[in-house]
């Protein structure tokens, strides 16, 4: 196989070989007679999570909305459709999803199973909204699993890390159609985020602060409503003052592949995600790294990192802020708990990334510091692993439906099953 690399260029597959099938047939053959085997998305991870020594399988031939059931409100998908596309033929039907990641590009299969999330509230994150999916096991057969027919097990594969069989379909929850309202304030004062950091995240269906850690003061409040809501946003938020033109979230950069901002009204998937899907958000140039934890701990976290920001600043981009609402999918980082999301955009300098993790991540241990499955971290696995309560229910229902670990790789390994050997 020539040398297949992420998205961000910063990590290159080792499998010896890359399919591409077109038929369920094709994958369930492929699945029987492979020995190591794991899907490959749209490569927007940043570790060695989907990777594997032997056979990786693009599912990009299976992108389509195979039915909008509207009586269940439900859309099932296949899994390499991506989240753009979809949310165009949604809309179309009258339908959404109750939320997006900051980008459309990605495929629905793969942001659900790493947890990949938005913000908001009430917003869980995207694998909250899977009700069924459609995989093939081990052995190459067929396997439905739904929340309706499994119950509280079927907590456990949402958010399947890639080890239960390579997910062909996936069934999402949907909501009534909406538009929503963008807007951006410049130069929050951190101190006013201090005060006011509740009334800040909830003064939108979804908000996003960010930074570079370069000052006392969050460089921007991305702030998107309902256009239902009514009401005129503040002239000003807590010291904030809106933005005079679009924005892109790294200071300097041209905002025409982001999506629209000043308070143009538009359809929902034009305006949860930061990013259009007629655009590359960037060149991918960069690093990502992400912890997740307790809400109650948010400003704890960002006080946090605001005391190293001598060290954060110099090699970040942008590093967004966002809550995320509990779920009780075992290993989603919010398992049980509302959450903030501390997110890092590094400059691609992974010797200088490295060293500077161990120091952020000492700072947000205390803190219950949940890391991001698709991105960076150095937190050693025994305390990835303390921070998960339903791990052995996991490890169990891996084993029900890959007894011979056919699509465990390096990172299950090190994360999922280090402690038993």
């Amino acid at each position: 196989m020539s040398e297949q690399r992420n998205w961000a260029g910063n990590y290159a597959y080792s499998a010896a070989r890359l399919h591409r099938p077109t038929t369920l047939t094709e994958v369930q053959k492929l699945v029987a007679a492979s020995r190591k085997l794991r899907a490959l998305g749209t490569r927007h991870s940043f570790n060695d999570i989907a990777d594997t020594p032997a056979d990786l399988v693009s599912l990009e031939h299976f992108d389509q909305v195979e039915a909008i059931d509207a009586a269940r409100r439900t859309v099932t998908v296949g899994a390499g459709a991506r989240y753009g596309q979809l949310c165009r033929q949604l809309h179309a039907a009258g339908f959404a999803l109750h939320n997006l990641a900051s980008l459309p590009h990605i495929s629905v299969a793969g942001a659900c199973a790493t947890a990949t999330h938005g913000s908001g509230e009430g917003n869980g994150n995207l694998a909250s909204a899977v009700a069924a999916v459609e995989l093939v096991a081990a052995d190459g057969s067929l396997v439905a699993l739904s929340r309706e027919r499994d119950g509280e097990r079927f907590n456990g594969v949402p958010v399947s890390l890639g080890g239960l069989g390579l997910i062909t379909k996936v069934t999402l929850d949907i909501v009534p159609a909406f538009e929503e309202r963008q807007y951006v304030y410049e130069r929050l004062p951190l101190a006013e985020l201090d005060a006011h950091f509740d009334a800040i995240e909830s003064s939108g269906y979804s908000v996003s602060l960010f930074t570079d850690w370069s000052g006392p003061y969050i460089n921007q409040v991305w702030v998107k409503r309902r256009a239902d809501e009514g009401g005129e946003p503040p002239a000003k938020l807590f010291g904030a003052t809106p933005a005079p033109a679009d924005r892109h979230p790294i200071d300097g950069i041209s905002a025409i592949n982001c999506t629209a901002q000043l308070g143009a009204p538009g359809p929902w998937y034009d305006r949860l995600p930061h990013f259009r899907m007629d655009f590359t958000p960037s060149a991918g140039d960069e690093l990502q790294t992400e912890y997740l934890l307790p809400r109650r701990n948010a400003l704890a976290a960002i006080r946090a990192v605001a005391a190293i920001s001598a060290q954060v600043s110099p090699l970040i981009q942008t590093s967004e802020v966002r809550t995320v609402a509990a779920d009780q999918l075992w290993m989603s980082p919010c398992y049980g708990q509302d959450c903030v999301a501390l997110h890092f955009t590094w400059k691609p300098d992974w010797p200088a990334v490295s060293r500077l993790l161990p120091l952020i991540e000492a700072a947000l241990a205390p803190l219950e510091a949940r890391p991001h499955w698709g991105k960076l971290f150095t937190v050693p696995p025994a305390a990835v692993q303390a921070l998960y309560p339903r791990l052995p229910d996991f490890r169990r229902l891996l084993g029900e439906l890959d007894p011979q670990g056919k699509f465990r790789n390096r990172f299950l390994d090190t994360y999922i099953f280090d402690s038993e050997g």
